[in-house]
């Protein structure tokens, strides 16, 4: 649900505020700036995260890095995959296997263990975007079969 809040900002902020909204066809001034603040405020708590837009929508992302659902869906497949390893061991074999920094997998830990359902359903939906490209091709490749 969401709360009427009374907001000031400088003329400025106005100005540009309208200006991506009419650069934005859909999006209402109250939307864009409901989202950055939302945004601003996950990023404050989470150092090291920000959001980008992309052809999926805008996600979050670690600094430098991949986005957030892409390195919780390596981890999860890591300890899918040995179940076993050491907390210490397993950021371990991310890092060797995906290049992908200890601190960045850190960062996108501690974003999922506050948006888990956000996260989640990234990865639910490229797994399932995966899983149809498979059948897709599947089904070209046994047409083409003798």
């Amino acid at each position: 649900m969401a709360t009427p809040t009374s907001i000031r900002f400088d003329d400025l902020v106005t100005e540009r505020l309208s200006l991506y909204v009419a650069r934005h066809p859909g999006l209402t001034r109250s939307a864009v700036a409901a989202r950055y603040v939302d945004e601003g405020l996950r990023m404050d708590e989470h150092p090291g995260v920000l959001f980008r837009e992309g052809p999926a929508g805008r996600r979050a992302t670690v600094v430098g890095g991949p986005d957030v659902w892409e390195i919780i869906r390596a981890v999860k497949a890591a300890r899918a995959g040995e179940p076993d390893l050491s907390d210490d061991d397993l950021l371990t074999m991310l890092q060797d296997n995906t290049g992908v920094p200890r601190r960045m997998t850190r960062i996108a830990l501690d974003y999922w263990g506050a948006y888990p359902e956000e996260v989640d359903a990234r990865v639910a939906y490229a797994d399932q975007a995966e899983a149809d490209r498979a059948a897709a091709a599947d089904r070209t490749e046994s047409l083409l079969r003798p």
